[in-house]
C-alpha cells in the first residue's frame, strides 16, 4: 500500500471519529449535559452535519486515491450496500406502518444492516479480486 493510500486511509479514519463523535454528542448532549437546551441542541446537529460533510469528502479523496480495481471493489461494495438498506429500509417501514412488528422502525438497525454488509461484501469482493 502505498503512502498516498496510507495518508488517505487516516484521513478518513479522523473524519469518520470526528463525525462519530459528534453524533454522540448531539445524540447524548440534551440528556446528559444541556438539558434539552434546544438552541444548543441545533448547533450541534449543525456541527454534526458538517463534519459528516467533512466525512463525504475525505471518503471522495480517499477513493480518488485508489487505483482502478480497488475503486471498483468499493463501488461494488457501495452499490450493494445501497441496495440491500434500501430494499430492507422500505420492508422495514412498510412493516411498521401496517403494524407487521410491534415496536417503531429505528435507523440504528438500517445503520447496523449498512455497516454489515459493506464489510461483508468488501471482504468477499476483495478476496474475489486477489
Amino acid at each position: 500500500m502505498n503512502a498516498t493510500i496510507k495518508r488517505s486511509i487516516k484521513n478518513l479514519a479522523i473524519w469518520t471519529a470526528a463525525w462519530l463523535v459528534s453524533t454522540a454528542i448531539a445524540v447524548f448532549g440534551p440528556i446528559l449535559l444541556w438539558e434539552s437546551n434546544t438552541l444548543l441542541s441545533v448547533i450541534f446537529i449543525l456541527i454534526n452535519v458538517a463534519v459528516g460533510l467533512g466525512m463525504v469528502l475525505a471518503n471522495i479523496r480517499h477513493l480518488l486515491s485508489l487505483d482502478e480495481m480497488l475503486q471498483k471493489i468499493q463501488l461494488q461494495a457501495m452499490g450493494i450496500t445501497l441496495g440491500v438498506t434500501l430494499i430492507a429500509g422500505i420492508a422495514y417501514s412498510i412493516a411498521d406502518t401496517t403494524n407487521v412488528i410491534s415496536q417503531d422502525a429505528e435507523i440504528s438497525f438500517l445503520v447496523i444492516l449498512m455497516g454489515l454488509t459493506y464489510i461483508t461484501t468488501s471482504v468477499i469482493l476483495n478476496k474475489k479480486y486477489e
